[in-house]
C-alpha cells in the first residue's frame, strides 16, 4: 500500500552530492501513466543535476523541510505545500537541492512516456529512455555526451546488393 506520510522507500542513491531514498508511490499505489516519487533528501544533498525532460511533463510539491528550487532564473526555498510545474522543454529545466540543516521531503509527479530524452545543460549531457524515467522493467537508458554528436549519415552505408537467386 501507498502512504505519503508513512513511505515504503524502495530507491536510494549514495552519490556524493546526490543522497537521497526515494519512495516510488505511483507504481505502489498501481498506477501504470502516472509517476509520483517521494524522495527524503539529507542535508547538503541535491535530487539530480539540472536538468529537462522533452517528453514528460513533472511537479513538485514541497512535503517537509525547506528545499530550494534551482531553475535558469536562480533558487528559492520552497514552502511547505507549495507546488511548481516544469513543462517538457528547456523552460522546464529544474534541480531540488537541500540547502537547510534538516531532512526535506519532495513529491515528485510526472507523465511516464517513453521513449523519452533528459538534458542535462550543464555537463552537456543527454539520457536516452526507452522507458519511462525511474520506471523498471525492459528498455535502454543511455547517457550521452553532447559532444559526441555525429551527423545523421555518418557511418551509413547504402544497402548491399540484393542476394543472387539459389540454383535448384
Amino acid at each position: 500500500m501507498a502512504n505519503a506520510y508513512e513511505p515504503s522507500f524502495e530507491e536510494s542513491s549514495e552519490q556524493p552530492g546526490f543522497r537521497w531514498q526515494r519512495a516510488p508511490l505511483g507504481r505502489q499505489a498501481g498506477a501504470e501513466k502516472l509517476g509520483a516519487s517521494l524522495f527524503a533528501l539529507p542535508p547538503g544533498e541535491a535530487l539530480f543535476p539540472l536538468h529537462y525532460h522533452l517528453g514528460n511533463e513533472e511537479m513538485v510539491i514541497a512535503i517537509a523541510g525547506a528545499p530550494s528550487l534551482r531553475t535558469s532564473e536562480g533558487e528559492r526555498v520552497l514552502e511547505p505545500g507549495e507546488l511548481v510545474s516544469f513543462p517538457r522543454g528547456e523552460a522546464g529545466a529544474h534541480q531540488i537541492i537541500n540547502r537547510s540543516e534538516a531532512e526535506a521531503r519532495v513529491l515528485l509527479i510526472s507523465e511516464m512516456n517513453a521513449p523519452e530524452v533528459v538534458i542535462r545543460p550543464e555537463s552537456g549531457k543527454l539520457s536516452a529512455f526507452g522507458r519511462p524515467p525511474g520506471g523498471r522493467g525492459e528498455g535502454i537508458h543511455r547517457v550521452f555526451h553532447a559532444r559526441d554528436e555525429a551527423s545523421f549519415w555518418d557511418g551509413e552505408d547504402p544497402p548491399p546488393p540484393p542476394k543472387a537467386p539459389e540454383a535448384r
